[in-house]
């Protein structure tokens, strides 16, 4: 079931995002639109978009979490990998996603100080750049 499921999910996923979709939609749109005066724009009429649309997308709700659950949780794997390759990393921050709000709060205000201080190191890089004559050879 479970991979049924994924490989359902996936191609949802995929067809939904696509730009033939997207036509289809505009198009069921626009023929229901135009239908309008031949059904006296009745409650029925009516009745059809807005119930189409909420199975649509009730449906469709479900399938794209899937798929975004998966999609994040190869995401994290791959970083994973990467932070444990790199010899200087800090390999407890693997497992940063069991982190509290307040620990996420702190470590986001480490690697803010330290986006900065590589910033400014690139200012004083291209500053002295900027100082040196242009050598033509």
């Amino acid at each position: 079931m479970r991979i049924w499921f994924r490989k359902a999910a996936l191609w949802t996923a995929e067809a939904v995002g696509s730009p033939w979709a997207f036509l289809a939609g505009v198009f069921v749109t626009l023929t229901w639109a135009l239908s309008g005066p031949y059904f006296h724009y009745s409650d029925t009429w009516q009745l059809v978009i807005n119930t189409g649309t909420t199975i649509a997308t009730f449906l469709i709700v479900f399938l794209i979490q899937h798929t975004q659950n998966r999609d994040a949780r190869v995401m994290q794997l791959k970083l994973d990998e990467l932070i444990r390759a790199v010899g200087s990393a800090r390999t407890e921050l693997v497992q940063m996603e069991s982190l509290s709000d307040e620990e996420l709060t702190a470590l986001h205000e480490e690697f803010q100080k330290l986006q900065e201080h590589a910033a400014m190191g690139l200012k004083k890089i291209e500053e002295s750049r900027k100082k040196r004559p242009v050598q033509i050879k």
